[in-house]
């Protein structure tokens, strides 16, 4: 087999069984005569995005992460600071962490053994769907954009990876995993960012104005802004648009007041509030081109970019900027 595969792993993400996916890698590719495939441990997303950076500058076109959200988010930025055509790079999603709804929209199971059967499979048969990239700018020109697919927004969900993504929250989100799920941290983050709010009161509640392709969308104060490709399965089932699409929505959930808070996180986590949109305040709106998220006051706010932060300063815009190839399941693959 002369596929090149290069995977970029992190060294703690997911729950603490999956920290021993790593060294497994390479064995079992090889059991699929996938030989040539050089492994990159690296022990942050910083490091993630620095060596996707120089394996694609270096001529190598499949990359395959191996982590969380987190993970393959650096990577996929990575690929974005080359300058290499996204249309030319074959990117996986080898699932080792928490909230990997992008690695289960592509049918990737979580046992180690099934996904390297379905990854070879995929690989062999050149298997891929296209995926909408968006970026996100916050209002100070003197910064770079940053790049996500899946998911991204503002309010008590921008607030989340406040409690998620540091290195001491990599040790808990591992206990958090093993026993609540890969879905563990993130609901634990969403909690304590809906205490935050209810403690905060009057105190933490913010007007907006949304512009979507260059129109007022809508206004007022809304607990959550959430940002969706496409669908990302039962965990977030909001859109039912392919990733790719070309275009992307944001859902945006009305503040109703502290005690319908509650009520409406449990109901938008569940997928539950798209049956009653209006009474639980959530607003929908699609978009072909730009979306633009304005704080009242220019009051500053954090930018959840799948699960890491970005300041912004007042404003953010969003906007599809291209499409890369990601490898999924074949339609007629089992997943083991």
């Amino acid at each position: 087999m002369s596929t090149t595969i290069d995977v970029i792993a992190t060294t703690v993400s997911g729950s603490i069984s999956d920290w021993g996916k790593v060294k497994r890698i390479q064995p079992l590719f090889a059991e699929h005569g996938f030989e040539d495939l050089h492994l990159h441990v690296v022990d942050s997303h910083i490091e993630a995005r620095e060596k996707a950076c120089e394996l694609l500058t270096g001529g190598r076109r499949l990359l395959i992460s191996a982590g969380g959200s987190g993970t393959f988010n650096a990577v996929l930025e990575g690929c974005c600071d080359t300058g290499v055509p996204l249309g030319e790079i074959r990117l996986g999603f080898l699932r080792k962490g928490s909230a990997d709804l992008i690695g289960k929209t592509l049918g990737m199971p979580d046992e180690i053994e099934a996904a390297v059967r379905v990854f070879a499979d995929s690989i062999r048969a050149g298997h891929c769907i296209p995926c909408d990239v968006l970026s996100a700018r916050d209002s100070g020109e003197d910064t770079a954009p940053r790049h996500f697919i899946g998911y991204g927004g503002a309010g008590v969900f921008g607030r989340i990876p406040h409690f998620t993504e540091n290195r001491f929250m990599k040790w808990y989100k591992g206990v958090l995993s093993q026993f609540f799920g890969d879905l563990g941290p993130f609901t634990t983050g969403m909690t304590l960012a809906l205490l935050e709010k209810m403690v905060k009161g009057p105190l933490g509640r913010q007007e907006w104005s949304i512009l979507a392709d260059g129109q007022a969308a809508v206004s007022g104060r809304f607990q959550a802004l959430i940002i969706v490709n496409g669908y990302l399965g039962p965990d977030m089932p909001y859109s039912r648009d392919d990733l790719g699409s070309g275009r992307f929505h944001l859902f945006a959930l009305r503040d109703l007041g502290s005690r319908n808070l509650l009520s409406q996180a449990r109901r938008a986590r569940d997928g539950s509030i798209m049956q009653d949109a209006a009474r639980w305040g959530m607003e929908h709106i699609p978009v072909e081109g730009k979306l633009n998220l304005q704080s009242a006051g220019g009051r500053d706010f954090p930018f959840n970019v799948d699960g890491s932060t970005l300041a912004c300063r007042g404003a953010v815009t969003v906007q599809r900027v291209d499409s890369i190839n990601l490898i999924a399941r074949l339609p007629d693959q089992s997943g083991g």
